[in-house]
């Protein structure tokens, strides 16, 4: 663990600006109800002891990753962020606390954004085609099934380099942000939101992206300032999504799907690598899922998932 040494952030923050939706006040940010998270990051959710193995697995790092191709950093101030998506209803609940102290972090600012029940992302629904196309951020190789010969078209905007960095981002085509919103940490850490379940697409199993930002200030305006301290993915087990498939609209997908196992983003590190905690009923999954994951990050780094994790003590890129 990198010690405090005048962090980078402090000089040279990366700046980053939420404007509230309907300019509501961010006053009212208080989390309230939601499934109790008592996990720690480095639990494997089998039978683990969180008493006996609290004092170890808070230590562990949640897993850094990619940012993706279809980040927006002007979300929406909200923790329902369903809108009239249609889908099984998902509760999130998360709780943030620093790695190394195992305290959690109040007033962090916490992004949460993934595609709708057929693999559609929103403010980018003319190039997540749903399975027309793999994604930026889906596994490299050649795919078989394409005419042999010399592109005509313009390359990927890129793909990763690796389990942090990469992503390739593009710039949004549409002004829709379902799927997609920003929440305040209370004093426990904790952080609540309401949505539906993932669908999938090509290249990719069913994850939910996330971004931590800490050192900000949150005003009537939103929330400015600090820096991204992790960027991360959550990921479902296999049991849930198959069961997910049986429901509409996830049963009209004809898209292939990657399984959890063959994923090149999902580190197979368990709830570490964000494999989340699901509670359903087995037979009737339509009713709702809900969903748990303690976050373990390091505040003095910034993790902004399109470049190298910058540490304590190296300058930081401008988000």
């Amino acid at each position: 663990m990198t010690g405090n040494q005048g962090p980078a952030h402090k000089r040279s923050m990366t700046r980053r600006k939420v404007v509230v939706a309907g300019g509501a006040a961010v006053a009212v940010a208080s989390v309230g109800g939601g499934v109790a998270v008592t996990a720690f990051a480095g639990e494997t959710g089998k039978g683990s002891n969180a008493s006996a193995t609290a004092a170890e697995t808070c230590y562990k790092l949640t897993s850094e990753t990619t940012e993706g191709p279809y980040y927006i950093d002007a979300d929406k101030i909200r923790k329902d962020i369903t809108e009239d998506k249609e889908g099984i209803p998902l509760t999130l609940a998360l709780k943030v606390i620093d790695s190394e102290t195992c305290k959690p972090i109040k007033n962090a600012a916490v992004d949460i954004w993934h595609c709708d029940a057929l693999g559609i992302y929103s403010g980018y629904e003319s190039l997540s085609t749903g399975g027309g196309g793999a994604p930026t951020d889906a596994p490299s190789g050649t795919p078989t099934d394409l005419p042999s010969g010399t592109p005509t078209g313009e390359p990927p905007s890129g793909a990763p380099s690796g389990g942090t960095g990469g992503g390739g981002h593009e710039e949004p085509t549409d002004d829709e942000r379902y799927l997609r919103g920003t929440w305040r940490t209370d004093r426990s850490g904790h952080v609540t939101f309401r949505t539906v379940f993932p669908g999938w697409y090509r290249g990719r199993c069913v994850h939910i992206h996330v971004k931590v930002h800490v050192d900000g200030k949150w005003t009537d305006a939103g929330y400015e300032g600090g820096h991204t301290c992790h960027t991360g993915q959550f990921f479902f087990s296999e049991e849930s999504v198959l069961a997910s498939a049986t429901v509409a609209p996830y049963s009209t997908s004809t898209t292939e799907r990657t399984t959890l196992t063959e994923d090149t983003i999902y580190d197979q590190s368990g709830t570490t690598g964000g494999l989340l905690k699901l509670k359903y009923d087995k037979k009737h999954i339509a009713k709702g899922v809900q969903a748990s994951l303690t976050l373990g990050v390091d505040p003095d780094a910034t993790h902004d998932g399109t470049d190298d994790a910058v540490q304590p003590g190296a300058s930081a890129s401008a988000a």
